[in-house]
């Protein structure tokens, strides 16, 4: 198996272990009411998207999602949380470093020596998630399975779908699929562009990701044969028939979306597979975006 396989394996034991530790993070992750800023780089930036939506439909605060780079620094927090596996990346240690002593900080991350740790307030480290490959996973996934436990969630159901999705047969066939559109709705609009960005990591492959509203105006245009629209969570009255009328192949799961990434997951590295790539050795990539 390939690293990134044996990771993507060991999600539900590292979301246990997550959700175990979240209890003690109070005072470490936002408090109720605090008004926060959510920042990260691509996988991360992802993970963000869909915690600030929980988070605020929670009723917990407002809540906004950026990339690190594109953070408004005269906008007024009360807490910055990143979200770094590596701690290690150029623009989330720039962002950092512009708001200390300002604005409360808290890090997530999968490295305890990680120069992000002494410039955040309250690290909260995940060095049971973190991962040797490039393509990130179960670090991913596990500080989502921490902050919806932290904002209340019992994520014992999720746990257990997710290891049916490490098992369960893929929905799509990697031999005969030409392109996949991810669609999410409210908090999955994150997982929806994660899904795509794992198949374009691993596998070089032809993927998009859009609001499931917005798909109609204008992306459905490349839905056909040989092609699938994947959804994360509930979806639009009739998108399923309108999707299959054109000759695409329709894909949701009845499972908790986070657990259903697992197959997106899996599917992205059978693509690689099937595509002669090393899964472990995406083209152009390196496991932190250290900038000069």
């Amino acid at each position: 198996m390939t690293h990134v396989e044996k990771e993507i394996a060991s999600q539900p034991e590292c979301w246990q272990r997550g959700v175990a530790l979240a209890g003690s993070l109070a005072g470490q992750l936002p408090s109720r009411g605090e008004r926060v800023a959510v920042v990260g780089c691509g996988t991360s930036w992802f993970i963000a998207m869909a915690y600030a939506r929980l988070r605020e439909r929670a009723g917990h605060g407002e809540t906004d999602a950026f990339a690190a780079s594109e953070f408004p620094g005269e906008r007024r927090y009360d807490r910055v949380v990143a979200i770094s596996r590596s701690g290690t990346t150029t623009e989330v240690l720039g962002l950092l470093r512009g708001v200390q002593g300002s604005i409360r900080s808290t890090g997530i991350l999968g490295d305890p020596g990680a120069p992000a740790v002494a410039l955040v307030d309250d690290p909260v480290c995940l060095p049971f998630a973190d991962e040797r490959s490039v393509v990130q996973t179960r670090f991913a996934t596990t500080t989502l399975a921490v902050l919806r436990a932290h904002l209340g969630e019992d994520l014992d159901h999720v746990v257990s779908e997710a290891a049916e999705a490490v098992a369960a047969p893929l929905p799509l066939d990697p031999a005969a699929l030409e392109q996949v559109t991810f669609l999410g709705r409210d908090w999955t609009v994150g997982l929806a562009h994660e899904a795509a960005l794992k198949c374009r990591e691993a596998a070089s492959f032809w993927t998009e990701a859009y609001p499931a509203m917005d798909y109609r105006h204008g992306p459905v245009a490349i839905a056909g044969p040989g092609r699938a629209v994947w959804a994360f969570g509930a979806v639009p009255t009739g998108l399923a028939d309108e999707v299959t009328r054109t000759g695409a192949t329709f894909v949701r799961s009845a499972r908790d979306p986070l657990a259903d990434l697992i197959l997106a997951q899996r599917l992205a590295v059978a693509l690689a597979l099937h595509r002669g790539l090393d899964p472990d050795a995406p083209r152009h990539l390196t496991r932190s975006v250290v900038l000069a």
